[in-house]
């Protein structure tokens, strides 16, 4: 038996050995706390587990620390309760339960709930590393309580279960996420044994509400290496009943010496090049979905071999609808997904062809505050092993940028409105609302644009009267 008396030198555990001991309750911490001290990781969140009461622990702890507390917030219904503790800039967040044993249902996740031992409870945690537990007790304070050998498994990079995992997958589906997302997060090895548990009971994860499973896979996709994890998903048989779009894209094909690369593979790259430039959730999920619509789009001709034509229009509007069957949100945070699919290859082709003022103006325009990001996804597609490809497009890249400065500068085009709207047309010429009116604000917007006229009123105005009397309108004066 460990003592880990070190790794608990922070006052909030000495506060929650004296609540512990006014009571007579035998407590302990366990689960990622114990995990992360043990790999020197930093962690706020503490999970206490008591034999007793933890609603009855957790007030006895808050008399003790006042105002140093938040409010006690009761979970009844699990029988938990959570308080927030500051300490100097640092604030802890720490959860009480009693320890307890669980049964499950064949089709639903959520457990029978009894109270249990200590024993029972480190049996119902999903993975060896999770089942330690330190002893805060005045009597035995700092002793590691390893059932399963967990330390061991945290020594060897190992993920696998406590118990038999089948059952464990069984009994709660989602574990299979976790197993994934901890190996991710970890660079651990899920063991062979559980690895195969999983595949056999990927189809469970079907009883699982599709808001837990994502909130696993953002925290994938946010984790240093996101594309370990898809690679698992993908192997379990995960990723086709969750995101089979994605799936999809897998595979190559030849005709002759002519040939198309693997999607899902260069998807994959092209996360893993993302996340090294970017913390943020949804440009990595725009990665993760830029050439969703290629398996649609896929043709072949003898001349110029397999194209993909169109997959950018086609991927964007798949959006909205995958969006809504992953629950992830329907507002500006879509958008900006359907924005970055829709427009990721227009710096590419710029940077493979003479860089224009009128093309650099409508890319600006049509990406508005989204530029960088979009630049950023554009460089991170290009993942040809040929060195000296990946350099060129990099110096185009570096030439778009600095048209892309050089004509914000100038023309301010960046989310602009045309200076002359549709209400002032109306206005001048005494119109109601017509088709008219679209087309003269896209003759004028067109013409900022291609560099015809400067982005200013007075030459909106002048070419507007001009486009209006050759269809018939004239200004009411």
């Amino acid at each position: 038996m460990f003592n880990l008396e070190e790794k608990l030198d922070f006052p909030v555990f000495r506060y929650i050995q004296e609540a512990a001991d006014s009571l007579g309750l035998e407590t302990y911490v366990v689960g990622g706390w114990v995990r992360d001290a043990i790999m020197n990781r930093s962690c706020k969140d503490i999970d206490v587990v008591t034999i007793g009461n933890g609603i009855k622990l957790a007030n006895k702890l808050h008399d003790i620390l006042g105002s140093k507390a938040s409010k006690v917030s009761v979970f009844r219904n699990f029988g938990t309760a959570m308080i927030n503790f500051k300490d100097g800039d640092e604030v802890w967040q720490i959860e009480f339960v009693g320890a307890r044993k669980e049964s499950y249902n064949r089709d639903s996740r959520k457990p029978i709930v009894e109270d249990g031992t200590l024993e029972d409870d480190q049996n119902r945690r999903d993975f060896t590393i999770n089942a330690m537990a330190i002893c805060l007790n005045k009597e035995n304070y700092g002793k590691l309580l390893d059932p399963f050998n967990g330390i061991n498994d945290i020594k060897n990079q190992i993920i696998q279960t406590p118990l038999d995992p089948d059952i464990t997958f069984s009994d709660d589906p989602l574990r299979m996420l976790r197993a994934i997302r901890f190996a991710s997060r970890l660079d651990f090895s899920i063991h062979p044994d559980t690895f195969d548990a999983i595949k056999r009971n990927a189809y469970r994860i079907e009883i699982v509400s599709m808001e837990r499973n994502i909130e696993e896979i953002n925290k994938m996709i946010m984790s240093a290496h996101p594309s370990m994890a898809f690679r698992l998903m993908d192997k379990s048989g995960l990723l086709e009943r969750i995101i089979p779009e994605l799936v999809k894209l897998k595979g190559t094909e030849s005709v002759g010496e002519k040939s198309h690369k693997d999607n899902f593979k260069h998807t994959l790259e092209v996360l893993e090049n993302i996340s090294k430039k970017t913390d943020d959730l949804y440009l990595r999920w725009a990665a993760i979905l830029h050439d969703i619509g290629k398996p649609y789009c896929k043709r072949y001709d003898e001349k110029t071999g397999f194209s993909f034509h169109g997959h950018e229009t086609k991927g964007s509007r798949m959006i909205k609808n995958i969006f809504r069957r992953l629950k992830l949100p329907l507002n500006e945070k879509m958008k900006y997904v359907e924005k970055l699919v829709a427009l990721h290859l227009r710096p590419i082709i710029l940077a493979e062809s003479v860089v224009t003022d009128s093309a650099v103006r409508r890319l600006l325009f049509e990406a508005g505050d989204d530029i960088d990001d979009l630049m950023a996804l554009c460089q991170a597609d290009v993942t040809s092993k040929n060195m000296n490809k990946v350099k060129q497009y990099m110096q185009n890249f570096e030439t778009v940028k600095r048209k892309l400065l050089e004509i914000e500068e100038k023309d301010r085009v960046r989310n602009f409105q045309p200076p002359v709207d549709g209400e002032e047309i109306m206005q001048i010429f005494n119109i109601a609302p017509c088709r008219e009116i679209g087309t003269l604000k896209t003759i004028i917007k067109d013409a900022i644009l291609d560099g015809i006229i400067p982005n200013e009123r007075e030459a909106a105005l002048d070419l507007l009267y001009k486009e209006a009397e050759k269809i018939g309108l004239k200004r009411v004066l």
